[in-house]
């Protein structure tokens, strides 16, 4: 077991959106800093939510007013961030009669153009289903509709590009890395840490802790944190299906449900429908969640209700869920509990502390990360300014609305690759996939093909550059290409990467 020489100013455990949205923040600021999660990045609830950048419009129900308003501006922020990975998406929102009425909608959504301060995104409109493409899939009954702005995100790669840029920026960001146990000595956090693909232990010193271990927080504050009996957050189960492309236009729709709750349905990697999600109380290990067969006949009958062709179990081809960590509020039902986040100082010395963070949703990570670096500037003092609203992350200084620019000069200098492959790309690597060609001139210089589309060359930089060590990293958070490849193309890439 060795002693880190270096004491850093910043530990954080957990590599999900939050812990690599502090670590880049803070990292660009000039603090050092360490971060360590015990898998993959977002392999936990960051890579399996609804994947969109929203103010929530269903918050408004519950008052939530000041959480709307901050996600609502967050939304334009992060798309100007991150615009090959962030894409606005209008949502259907059809009325159905008995439920709420049509004028409630109308206020609402009225409120929901008006409290961010929307400038790019197109405002509300009426919509007319009969006439409207958007009606062809749906059952002749819908008659009226609302449709409005959101954004989508490919939620892991955001993480992933958090954590790329937080490393650019001199953090150290471990994965595979679990923290066993961690210490407050003579006002220095001693953390200790398992290597979990060789088994060595390392202690690290910092001056500050950072909790961001979502769903674990809790557990992670009776194990290693050493505060027993303690209970924070209330889980939650969200759950999704996959299903074979259930419409032809690139619209989302957002339904309402005689019980009150909301789903979405929306295009997924081209070829699917993605339709989710439920909330229910959960107890147990996050890690260990999985989609109960209620919640999957919950999800295909209500959007069966809307469809014209209804959605059946054994249509379902692919299913993930997450625990999403809601602060505890006390609500009596697990949809009405506050989606904000809670931060929270605890052992706090002179220029120590440990800090906890309870609830929060990817849209406001960005705003959660500044709140945590201002904690941490009342203990260690402040270094550099605030400076990501105007920032990019990687791959993403091009402008909002020019992917297609973007995706014509990648075929232009790579002119053996097909649309969609240079889509692909573009879509998840923006211009950085000028630097994973390299200098190839035909498709043969990308060497091997893993199945799809999915190349030597861009394995090589995912497991070099992005973190990747199995092939689920890349086939599921990376990419979404494990929906494709067959069980032996997908063997093959594991014998390749092992």
């Amino acid at each position: 077991m060795n002693n880190a020489p270096a004491l850093f100013d910043i530990f954080i455990v957990g590599g999900g959106i939050n812990g690599c949205g502090i670590a880049r923040d803070a990292a660009g600021r000039g603090y050092k800093v360490f971060l360590a999660e015990q898998d993959d990045f977002a392999s936990g609830t960051s890579s399996r939510s609804t994947k969109l950048i929203h103010g929530g419009l269903r918050y408004l129900e519950h008052y939530e007013f000041m959480l709307v308003r901050k996600a609502l501006i967050e939304r334009e922020i992060l798309w100007k961030m991150a615009p090959h990975i962030i894409k606005p998406l209008r949502f259907i929102l059809p009325h159905y009669k008995g439920l709420r009425p049509a004028w409630f909608l109308r206020l609402g959504l009225f409120f929901y153009d008006h409290l961010g301060g929307r400038k790019l995104l197109p405002p509300t409109r009426d919509v007319n289903l009969k006439s409207d493409e958007t009606g062809t899939p749906l059952q002749p009954a819908f008659t009226k509709a609302f449709e409005y702005s959101d954004c989508w995100v490919d939620d892991a790669r955001l993480v992933v590009l958090n954590a790329m840029d937080a490393r650019s920026r001199g953090a150290v960001i471990k994965t595979q890395t679990k923290v066993i146990k961690s210490e407050q000595i003579d006002g220095v956090w001693h953390v200790h840490t398992e290597d979990q693909q060789n088994g060595e232990q390392e202690i690290i010193q910092a001056k500050i802790l950072v909790n961001a271990t979502g769903p674990w927080v809790d557990q992670y504050l009776g194990g290693a944190g050493g505060q027993p009996d303690v209970h924070n957050v209330r889980l939650v189960l969200g759950s999704h299906i996959i299903v074979e492309k259930m419409f032809d236009h690139d619209k989302c729709y957002i339904f309402q449900n005689v019980d009150g709750r909301i789903i979405f349905a929306i295009p997924y990697e081209n070829d699917f429908t993605m339709i989710g999600t439920t909330d229910l109380d959960y107890v147990g290990d996050p890690g260990e969640a999985e989609i109960t067969e209620d919640e999957i006949e919950y999800l295909c009958t209500s959007a069966s209700q809307y469809f014209k062709n209804p959605v059946a179990r054994d249509q379902v081809i692919w299913q993930f869920c997450g625990v999403r960590p809601l602060f505890d509020d006390g609500a009596s039902k697990a949809q009405e509990a506050t989606r904000d986040y809670i931060l929270r100082v605890d052992k706090q010395t002179d220029k120590s502390g440990l800090i906890n963070i309870f609830g929060g949703k990817i849209t406001t990570y960005r705003r959660l990360s500044e709140a945590v670096i201002e904690k941490i500037e009342a203990i260690l003092g402040p270094k550099k300014p605030v400076w990501t609203k105007g920032s990019y992350l990687p791959g993403g200084d091009f402008p909002v609305g020019t992917i297609d620019n973007l995706v014509k000069d990648i075929r232009k200098k790579f002119p053996f690759l097909d649309q969609s492959h240079a889509m692909r790309l573009a879509t998840l690597y923006g211009t950085i996939t000028y630097d994973i060609l390299q200098d190839a001139k035909t498709i043969n210089d990308l060497g091997r093909c893993f199945g799809a589309n999915l190349y030597k060359l861009e394995v090589d930089y995912l497991m070099v550059q992005e973190f990747a060590v199995d092939p689920d990293d890349i086939l599921y958070r990376r990419t979404k290409l494990g929906l494709l490849l067959s069980d032996a193309e997908k063997n093959m890439l594991k014998k390749y990467m092992h």
